[in-house]
């Protein structure tokens, strides 16, 4: 049960693409248990630096987390599309985000036939976790499991388990005009004020002993 005030979100993964924009939006069915996260952090030369205190950038990050989808309630609710695809359609959704684009294929087909030294290449579309209002990172897919579990007759699978790496983009990783550099600031100033709140609430139990 839900013992928690207000709205029960739902964590999600977003590919944004201009050109396609709902290829890729994967809205969590049940949010993951648990969320691990490693960071990394990025200093100035090594441990025989002058100046062993600077950095020289956010620290890498890392994450790591499983999810389930499930047809269950979509199929006793005989909903048109699980009934014919299964779970195919939201798979698909998150294994396009490391697929380059087919018109991009094509066009380096055309072009590597036609003698050219320089092809396009694909870039993969901006990639968003979204971890409640206060978490919307920039991501890399760099690690992707999928174990199927079950299938329906016509072997489209209807129960999966899903196991995704994530690398957090930061302004270490991004142009100053890619939107993703934008976000992350923004996230990190997000976390800056929460670090004085955090602060602020441990001095005041520590007053208060």
């Amino acid at each position: 049960m839900n013992t928690f005030p207000g709205r029960f979100l739902k964590g999600a993964i977003v590919g944004i693409d201009p050109l396609n924009p709902i290829a890729s939006i994967v809205i969590f069915q049940y949010n993951p248990e648990k969320l691990t996260r490693s960071l990394n952090a990025q200093t100035v030369g090594g441990e025989s630096s002058s100046e062993p205190m600077r950095l020289k950038g956010a620290p890498t990050e890392t994450i790591t987390l499983d999810t389930e989808i499930d047809a269950a309630d979509q199929l006793e609710k005989g909903d048109p599309t699980t009934i014919s695809m299964g779970i195919y359609p939201q798979l698909s959704a998150l294994e396009m985000l490391i697929y380059p684009k087919t018109p991009v294929v094509i066009a380096n087909a055309a072009l590597a036939l036609a003698g050219s030294l320089e092809l396009i290449a694909p870039e993969a579309p901006l990639t968003l976790l979204i971890w409640g209002p206060k978490r919307v990172l920039p991501v890399r897919l760099t690690q992707f499991t999928i174990t199927e579990e079950a299938y329906d007759g016509q072997l489209n699978p209807i129960r999966a388990k899903v196991s995704l790496g994530l690398k957090v983009l930061s302004y270490n990783d991004l142009p100053p005009a890619h939107k993703g550099y934008g976000l992350f600031l923004a996230h990190q100033i997000t976390k800056e004020a929460m670090a004085m709140i955090g602060s602020m609430n441990n001095l005041a139990a520590g007053l208060s002993l």
